[in-house]
Formats: structure tokens, C-alpha cells, sequence
């Protein structure tokens, strides 16, 4: 009795190679990840932020200056999806200047040596 192949899995667009996506779609979806992420370590994901058991703010910092320096490094190649990013992260920069205990001084917060000071 031979075992006949299963058919392949229905197309999907995270299926395509590396090579077939846009650069822009790539830059973009690493944003979207170190957002999604800076916001989870900062807590604004659960009802009460401050209690979150996901809250780190040394996790948030890393993240917002990563995503910090990838918009602006490639802010002329993300066209329309520039200005939403931007507003992304200084949403971020703004949160964890709340959060923060002790606020970094103007131009010292995560992201802002990529940025200019957030206020």
C-alpha cells in the first residue's frame, strides 16, 4: 500500500521567500514588532498598566530605542508608513516618560539621541 502525499497548506502572503518581499514591508513589520513589544513591557496592553506582570521598563527602554533608530534610519524608504511609525514611537517615548519614576532629562529619554527630545 503506498502512502499518497498530503496536499500543500493553502497559500498564505507570510509564504513568500525573503527574497519576493518588499523592503519596505520588512522595515515595517520590525517596527510593528519592537511597537507591539515596547508597549507590552511597558504594560499598556492590560487594564491596569501599572500592575501589569508584564511591565519592565529596562525591556521598554532597549525596545523604544531600538525601534528609535530603525524609523529614523530608514524613515526616507518608508514613504506614508513613516509618519504613523513616528507617531508610534513617540506615543512610546511619551508612555514611558510616565511611567517612569524618575524622568529621564529632555534628550536623555530611550530613543532620543535618534529623536530629539520628546515632551
Amino acid at each position: 500500500m503506498s502512502e499518497q502525499p498530503s496536499p500543500p497548506p493553502p497559500y498564505s502572503p507570510d509564504d513568500r521567500g525573503l527574497e519576493e518581499i518588499p523592503s519596505v514591508e520588512v522595515i515595517s513589520r520590525a517596527a510593528v514588532m519592537l511597537l507591539s513589544a515596547g508597549a507590552e513591557r511597558l504594560g499598556l496592553a492590560d487594564a491596569d498598566p501599572e500592575n501589569s506582570p508584564h511591565r519592565d521598563l529596562d525591556e521598554a527602554r532597549r525596545l523604544i530605542t531600538a525601534l528609535a533608530g530603525l524609523v529614523t534610519a530608514s524613515a526616507e524608504y518608508l514613504g506614508l508608513h513613516a509618519g504613523p511609525l513616528r507617531d508610534g514611537l513617540q506615543s512610546l517615548q511619551k508612555a514611558f516618560r510616565e511611567a517612569s519614576v524618575v524622568p529621564d532629562p529632555p534628550g536623555q529619554g530611550p530613543g532620543e539621541k535618534y529623536t530629539g527630545p520628546v515632551y
